[in-house]
Order: structure tokens, then C-alpha cells, then sequence
């Protein structure tokens, strides 16, 4: 799982990029070029940089002229597959009314793709893998993966990661058919990616067994309380106090 450190400062980030997010040159607009191109190469790399996405979208709030919709689905596309962390909502947060209007009175991509997006990204936090799967494959989704997503290497894969975290936290075995309907994979596909996690498939059970880790343990605590005797007598002194009668005065 990816570490805080990680997410700010992924180890793939060139120092060029690092020196424009660190630093007040992330709102100059001369460099919202370099930002795109670094965006395509994580594109096309597999790599993911949450904050320099984030600083092209608010190189675009601030200067609605250098609007891409292009640029914003690929980033959207990107912070999908963060799951369940919460780049998505980072990204729609930064988008606003100008950021949707056609540039040169061509059709804007982006509320079209932004609702098929959303309720992706809607399945993917609800871990229901099965239905994402389904509906990523549907008539209603074939633009964005003809355009889009199909640019992205490692995309399906990425999807794959998210339900993985998921099963890790919360399963120590899975039947074979559940967890080839999260991964969208069945066979020898689904075989070879089991033995790449790591994990154990019982093949006359078809039960595959996940390794112990911090989520999926349940472990017992034992919360002890010590309460010195100066602090005891107090509470019974204040106890005693409050339980008094009260008697009426008598004239």
C-alpha cells in the first residue's frame, strides 16, 4: 500500500518536477506544458503522481484559456485507480463551471466522461468489482475506453490492485470464483496472478488463501486502566459530596 511519503514525493518524480510542486512555480502558467507531458509519460509508464496532476488542474483554474479536457479524463483516469484513497475527490474538487465550457466551439469531452468517471469510481469505493467490471464493459463505457483508457498501460491491471487491497483487508480465504469476478479474470489467468501475489490456491477446495497481515488479523485488547489511590479517594470524596441530602431550612 502506498506510504504517505510516497504520495507526496513518489521516487519516480524527476527533480524538474519535484523543484515546480515544491516551490511557488507550480501557478506559473508557462509551466503547465511541462506538467501535461509529465502526466503522458505516466501514461504511458505505469507511474502516478497525485500533487503534479493536482497542479495542472489548478494551473486551469486559474487560467481558463489553458483548459484541456483531454488532459483532465487522463488525469481523472489516473486517480481512479488510487482506490480507496481519495485523489478523485481531489481532482473533481478542482474543477469548477469554466473548467466545462467547449473551447472554439468544439464538444467538450469532459461532463460526459466525468459521469461515466464518477460512477466508477463510485463502484470502485464501494468494492463492488463484479459490477465495475460489467459496467466498464458496456455499450455506455465504449468511448471512454476506446479514447482513453486504452492509452493507458497497465489501466485494467491498476483496477486489479485496487480489489487486492480490498480482499487483503478484509479476507484470510476466498473461493477462486468470488475472486475471479473482482479481478476479471478466470483459468489460467486468474492462476498465474494468484502465484504472482504470493497467495495459495487449493485446487480441490478452490480456495485461494491470503497470507496474514495487519487488516486481516483479529486480534483480542486487553485496555487495563491504572487509577492511583489519591485519584480514587478524590472521586469518592466528590461521589459522597454530590449524594447528600439536601434539607430544607426551617424557619
Amino acid at each position: 500500500m502506498t506510504s504517505a511519503a510516497n504520495w507526496a514525493a513518489p521516487p519516480s518524480r524527476p527533480p524538474l518536477i519535484e523543484t515546480l510542486v515544491s516551490g511557488v512555480d507550480r501557478y506559473n502558467p508557462s509551466n503547465v506544458g511541462i506538467l501535461e507531458d509529465y502526466l503522458y509519460h505516466q501514461i504511458r509508464s505505469e507511474e502516478y503522481d497525485c500533487l503534479a496532476n493536482l497542479a495542472i488542474l489548478k494551473l486551469y483554474q486559474f487560467n481558463p484559456d489553458l483548459y484541456n479536457p483531454d488532459v483532465v479524463i487522463n488525469i481523472l483516469i489516473k486517480a481512479l485507480t488510487s482506490a480507496p484513497f481519495p485523489d478523485f475527490n481531489l481532482c473533481i474538487s478542482l474543477l469548477d463551471e469554466r473548467t466545462t465550457a467547449p473551447p472554439q466551439d468544439e464538444p467538450d469531452p469532459l461532463p460526459d466522461q466525468l459521469r461515466i468517471l464518477t460512477a466508477l469510481h463510485g463502484l470502485l469505493q464501494q468494492c463492488r468489482f463484479p459490477a465495475f467490471w460489467v459496467f466498464y464493459r458496456s455499450n455506455d463505457v465504449e468511448s471512454l475506453r476506446d479514447n482513453y483508457t486504452v492509452e493507458c498501460v497497465g489501466f485494467e491491471d491498476a483496477v486489479r490492485q485496487v480489489a487486492v487491497r480490498a480482499v487483503k483487508a478484509a479476507f484470510t480465504s476466498i473461493g477462486s470464483e468470488r475472486l475471479g469476478s473482482y479481478l476479471n479474470l478466470s483459468g489460467p489467468e486468474l492462476n498465474a496472478y494468484v502465484q504472482k501475489l504470493g497467495w495459495t490456491w487449493n485446487a480441490s477446495s478452490s480456495v485461494v488463501g491470503i497470507p496474514p497481515n495487519p487488516d486481516n488479523q483479529i486480534e483480542s485488547t486487553v485496555v487495563q486502566e491504572n487509577i492511583q489511590l489519591s485519584q480514587l479517594t478524590k472521586v469518592i470524596a466528590h461521589a459522597a459530596q454530590t449524594s447528600l441530602p439536601v434539607v430544607p431550612a426551617v424557619n
